[in-house]
């Protein structure tokens, strides 16, 4: 038995209502192959490794805090995320310092333990984002030495400094052998080469002041993603249309023995550059176009010396009366379900600028223009 609509819970807009707010607590997938998972792991284990010796042969670990969990938390970012603009060696360095030294402020000045944990985390934050270290392990150093007064003092800051300066260079090292940069560039230089693609710099500078959000990845970084997924989407975009989508059909067709008046005068009444010859079962046997008409007209202006020896001596050629003495032939002729994609270098390098569309009997059932592939791909601009 099946409830009504306005019976059925499932159908309730709060029921629906709460399934999508539930939805956002899915996890994302993390898009990564195994290879960079076991890098990212054998990385953590081989930077705090490398922190806890750094920290034991200068004897740090008889005075506390000769080492932090925080540490775990800014590896994570300089392994897992190393472009990130969080993970720079700046904001680890300055983050996590200056995060320590406000957490020891605070658990100095303000008696009450829970307003000195609040205002030592937002504290933290306000100086970082005011000297571009926002570190989030920051708000985590700064809690520390409120929670911990007694082993956080301004002279603990040396060690700590030591061992983010440690971490971050097990980091650098450990990126650069992996194949992954860092530190990583935040800003490239102005380019000058003339922007190109769906959108500019100027546009995703827009975009990004009206998100008014930090991003976990630098602006140049973000920029090169959209790039590419607008290219992918534009390959795409081509990859899935055939010749058959983009071709201009009917098409107005002459025969061999075609008086040339005739080819001439309807390529004038339908403003068309091309006419396709074919025989009697419809196959392409050549084409005849509106340069052959201009070179056959201004044959005696572009003559050269040796055209003209060659016509003293040999006579004057007798100028053709038919199609079939001017047209060009063989001609290049594609399939009408073949691929758009296919047509770019025949048009841009072969320096084609009709070409035929034949079906599987190799029989005539369109044309291809310049203008139609240029259209194909501002449509396909356009949609990226």
């Amino acid at each position: 038995m099946f409830l009504p609509p306005s019976q059925n819970p499932g159908n309730e807009p709060g029921t629906s209502r709460a399934l999508v707010w539930l939805r956002l607590f899915k996890p994302a997938r993390v898009r990564i192959n195994q290879r960079e998972r076991w890098r990212m792991v054998l990385g953590m284990v081989m930077c705090i490794a490398v922190v806890a010796l750094f920290a034991h042969s200068l004897g740090m670990a008889s005075s506390p805090p000769w080492m932090v969990a925080s540490l775990g938390a800014s590896a994570v970012l300089i392994i897992a995320l190393p472009s990130s603009p969080l993970a720079q060696p700046w904001p680890v360095l300055a983050g996590t310092v200056l995060s320590y030294l406000v957490g020891v402020a605070c658990a100095a000045l303000v008696p009450s333990l829970s307003l000195a944990s609040g205002l030592a985390v937002g504290l933290s934050v306000a100086v970082m984002l005011a000297l571009r270290c926002l570190h989030p392990p920051g708000g985590g150093m700064a809690l520390f030495a409120v929670l911990h007064p007694h082993d956080s003092t301004a002279a603990a800051a040396l060690p700590v400094a030591f061992n983010v300066l440690a971490l971050v260079l097990a980091g650098m090292a450990f990126n650069h052998l992996t194949g992954r940069s860092y530190p990583h560039a935040q800003a490239r230089p102005p380019s000058t080469r003339k922007e190109s693609g769906a959108f500019t710099s100027a546009d995703l500078d827009a975009a990004l002041s009206h998100y008014n959000q930090v991003l976990d990845v630098s602006r140049d970084d973000l920029e090169g993603l959209l790039h590419l997924a607008g290219k992918a989407a534009f390959q795409r975009t081509l990859g899935e249309l055939r010749c058959r989508q983009i071709m201009s059909a009917p098409v107005h067709v002459v025969v061999a023995d075609t008086p040339l008046k005739d080819a001439w005068a309807l390529m004038r009444k339908q403003a068309i550059k091309a006419l396709p010859v074919v025989d009697e079962q419809q196959a392409v046997i050549g084409i005849v176009t509106m340069a052959d008409f201009m070179r056959l007209a201004n044959l005696e202006v572009h003559e050269g010396m040796g055209q003209r020896l060659r016509t003293l001596i040999l006579g004057r050629p007798k100028r053709p009366e038919q199609v079939q003495g001017l047209m060009s032939a063989p001609v290049l002729q594609v399939l009408a379900e073949q691929h758009v994609m296919d047509l770019v270098p025949l048009f841009s390098d072969a320096g084609h600028h009709h070409i035929p569309v034949v079906n599987e009997e190799q029989q005539l059932v369109g044309i291809i223009t310049q203008s139609d592939l240029v259209k194909t791909l501002a449509a396909a601009v356009t949609q990226t």
